[in-house]
């Protein structure tokens, strides 16, 4: 029988999720807990790759089982897995739906403090600035939905049988300190390290070295920029993974540390 598994994780000390020998994973660990407690060998499918260090407040993988088992097998899971790692629902399926081909949307979130703070160390990306413009970076931000073809903003746009990518919304938010960025954007798809380049950019509009037409040249005319800086993993998070079949709420928004701080924003 095949399962959805509905999950989240902090990625911090992982590289990435998926498995890959001599380095901490995520789908690594997830199988050998799985293999461990069900007592034959499991292997899994997740939704997507995400890069080391990133983080997945919604998160699914599938998995088949041909035997039942006749225990708590999330409490299981959740014993035994790291406390990085949180199992939220397992959930039977009919047929075989496909945990990463048949998502139709993602959404991420990305995460800036622009002052040192030991609480928000891995939660939240570190960048040292100030009076950074935030109206240019979110009419930046605006004018992403309006563009389909991405491959500006990959690192390698070749390996793809084509960089489409139907964006359906992207946002910018700041706090009232101003000190607090949340950069929101949801997709079909993504390119590979995609929205951490469009975060790079973004924040070289906000310090004045780039401007809002050259960022819109690089959408129109599909020009990868000479200089590609992404921005750091640690602000970035897989928030939302949307099937035509499973449309679950995430179990947890985000951190505790992030949440309340996020509500007041505007």
């Amino acid at each position: 029988m095949r399962y959805f598994v509905h999950i989240g994780y902090h990625g911090l000390h992982f590289n990435g999720w998926q498995k890959q020998p001599g380095v901490m994973n995520v789908q690594g660990v997830l199988e050998n807990a799985l293999t461990k407690i069900l007592k034959t060998p499991v292997f899994i499918n997740g939704c997507g790759r995400t890069d080391a260090h990133v983080h997945a407040s919604q998160f699914f993988f599938h998995m088949d089982i041909e035997q039942p088992w006749d225990f708590d097998l999330m409490f299981r899971l959740n014993k035994l897995l790291p406390a990085s790692i949180a199992v939220f629902d397992i959930i039977p399926m009919e047929g075989l739906p496909h945990a990463r081909f048949d998502a139709v949307q993602r959404s991420y979130d990305y995460f800036i403090h622009t002052y040192k703070s030991p609480f928000l160390n891995g939660l939240s990306a570190f960048y040292l600035l100030e009076d950074l413009q935030f109206d240019q970076m979110k009419k930046a931000a605006a004018l992403l939905p309006l563009y389909k073809d991405y491959r500006g903003f990959c690192t390698s746009p070749d390996k793809y049988e084509h960089t489409i990518c139907n964006v359906m919304s992207a946002g910018l938010t700041v706090d009232s300190s101003g000190d607090r960025l949340r950069f929101q954007i949801s997709s079909n798809r993504f390119l590979g390290k995609m929205i951490r380049i469009i975060m790079g950019q973004l924040l070289k509009i906000g310090k004045g070295e780039l401007s809002l037409d050259e960022f819109e040249h690089y959408l129109i005319n599909k020009e990868t920029p000479r200089l590609i800086t992404p921005a750091h993993p640690q602000g970035l998070y897989l928030s939302k993974v949307t099937y035509p079949y499973l449309n679950l709420p995430p179990r947890t928004t985000f951190s505790a540390i992030l949440q309340p701080q996020f509500e007041s924003f505007k």
